[in-house]
């Protein structure tokens, strides 16, 4: 049986923008974007997690909002249950510390990205709503 992770991801928007999180050449799926986040530890919440793996990889701080999806894909390392939230930066601008690129991409042309597949659907529903 296949190790099941939990991890969250952070939608961060900015206007009709939202930030796009490209993986390095050091990561599984190397190249493809994702929402920023992590693993959630024992004894945390998803929202906790989310504002600790924001400081953590992105040295920023953000509020967390509405919950936007929850997916489950199965990698050839494990099944990843991905959680993503809306989230606002608060202060400090999002920096590169582990990532290859960090870009503000059109919330209309996510989907021009290569994403990680269990993103996938979060970009959908993200799209879906600034349709709106």
């Amino acid at each position: 049986m296949k190790k099941r992770i939990n991890v969250v991801g952070a939608v961060l928007t900015r206007g009709q923008t939202i930030l796009a999180a490209q993986r390095s050449s050091s990561m599984s799926l190397p190249g493809m974007w994702e929402f920023p986040g992590g693993k959630i530890e024992p004894n945390e919440s998803p929202e906790g997690a989310l504002l600790r793996e924001l400081e953590e990889e992105l040295l920023c701080s953000a509020e967390v909002g509405n919950h936007v999806a929850t997916t489950e894909h199965e990698y050839d390392f494990g099944i990843v249950i991905l959680t993503t939230y809306y989230c606002r930066l608060v202060g400090k601008e999002p920096r590169l510390t582990e990532h290859a690129e960090l870009r503000w991409v059109d919330a209309a042309e996510l989907d021009q990205l290569e994403w990680a597949p269990a993103d996938i659907p979060a970009v959908e529903r993200v799209m879906k709503d600034f349709l709106v």
